[in-house]
């Protein structure tokens, strides 16, 4: 019933958009009409990518101990408006300059804050919405590579460290990196492609997290006299609701990514993001099942995630088939990279790494392998994931290796054993439980 009148509700708002675009006869033209329809479908999406911060933050706050809840949420979400900010102010500009180049195509920038262009209220970069719906949509991705990062350095990373780094990544590192492909830049012109961002969104926030991981060092407990010792997130059902909310939202993320509402297009995209991402949940299982002789929730949550951020790159040039074997390698390699990572003593609990920077990395290079457009080669895909992977990790690192100098980056060893929560904000998210608890 609710379905129904939110149908009519668009279908009115549609009729009224139509008829204010009409023609003489008081009928709407077939541009018009697609005008409003891509415009409608747009923010639907951006609709949909914005719920998925509760996603991310569902499945962070799920995979980790109830000690350091409020400190998950209080992140999740301020982060999206540091994002939705910062790139109202500079990030917009900087990934989208248009002529506005500052050093060949490397640097572009075409001023701060939001303002009309001169040619009215029509994007140059994409003819089919306006100005806002571009700003918009675009804004939510922004937003999503810091949350990324988020849920790696979890339970141990300083709050106000965290968010110094989140604002100078998200407005200056992302736009750039994304200025080099989606903003007309030099891989653009190289024909590397990343439809809608296994690499511009998932690894530039995977590099981020990798870099993260690496100044932060392993939670306390995490690996004693060369053992790995688990650390159980404290609610599945949690996990298992953001993973979900993370699935719907990602029909935005990809189907918006088309940047029209052709109903070709988009129903393609939707097609082949499901597909990947039910196959890869099916291929962590039988992995995870076969290494740890039972099967794992965990990993089959993080199986539909690798699968999601693997089809995202190649999402609108690969065959059903195609999105299959996409689906399937990543579903593999995230179970794989889990226990890749542990061996290492890289410490993230909510599997950030390998579902984001493994299966971003994995995603991309998969277009030079099962795309169906003759430009976008595997030499091309691999040297973007290079140049993304040099300039992203070494910014994050210096970003975080200047906070941890001056400000400090990780709190004290008494804090974390007691919680951030508790440390960092003075709140439980389940009163009277946490204090002077490990759980």
């Amino acid at each position: 019933m609710r379905i129904g009148k939110l149908m009519t509700m668009v279908g009115v708002v549609c009729g009224a958009a139509g008829l204010a675009w009409a023609n003489g006869d008081g009928q709407p033209t077939a541009g018009q009409a697609m005008f409003t329809a891509n415009n409608v479908w747009m923010m639907v999406a951006t609709l949909l990518v914005f719920i998925m911060n509760l996603g991310f933050a569902a499945v962070e706050t799920g995979l980790t101990r109830a000690k350091n809840c409020v400190n998950i949420l209080f992140k999740n979400t301020i982060i999206p408006s540091i994002g939705v900010l910062t790139f109202a102010w500079i990030g917009f500009g900087l990934m989208y300059p248009g002529e506005h180049w500052l050093a060949g195509q490397w640097l572009g920038f075409k001023g701060l804050g939001l303002s009309l262009p001169a040619g009215g209220a029509t994007s140059a970069y994409q003819p089919g919405m306006t100005y806002w719906t571009d700003f918009l949509f675009q804004a939510m991705f922004a937003a999503t590579s810091a949350t990324i990062i988020s849920g790696a350095v979890a339970e141990r990373v300083k709050l106000a460290g965290f968010l110094i780094f989140s604002s100078i990544y998200v407005a200056f590192v992302y736009p750039l990196a994304g200025s080099w492909t989606w903003g007309g830049g030099w891989l653009g012109d190289r024909h590397f492609h990343d439809f809608a961002g296994s690499t511009l969104v998932h690894s530039v926030g995977g590099w981020g997290a990798l870099a993260g991981v690496l100044v932060l060092g392993p939670r306390i407990g995490r690996y004693i006299n060369g053992k790995i010792k688990p650390v159980m997130g404290h609610s599945l059902p949690l996990a298992t609701l953001g993973v979900f909310m993370l699935w719907l939202g990602w029909f935005g993320f990809n189907g918006g990514s088309v940047l029209s509402a052709d109903p070709g297009a988009v129903s393609r995209v939707l097609v082949t993001t499901n597909l990947s991402a039910c196959v890869a949940m099916l291929a962590s299982t039988a992995v995870s099942w076969a290494i740890q002789k039972k099967p794992d929730l965990t990993m089959i949550l993080n199986g539909c995630l690798a699968g999601l951020v693997a089809i995202t790159a190649g999402a609108d040039c690969v065959s059903p088939g195609g999105s299959v074997a996409i689906g399937a390698v990543a579903g593999a390699l995230v179970v794989v990279a889990v226990f890749g990572f542990d061996r290492l003593r890289l410490d993230d609990p909510v599997g950030a790494l390998s579902v984001h920077l493994v299966n971003g990395i994995w995603g991309t290079l998969a277009v030079g392998l099962f795309g169906t457009v003759p430009e976008y080669t595997l030499g091309t895909q691999f040297l973007g994931v290079l140049s993304y992977g040099a300039f992203c990790f070494l910014s994050a690192w210096l970003i975080f290796r200047l906070i941890e100098m001056t400000l400090g980056i990780r709190v004290s060893a008494d804090e974390e054993l007691r919680g951030l929560d508790i440390g960092e904000h003075g709140q439980e998210a389940y009163g009277g439980f946490q204090i002077f608890s490990n759980q």
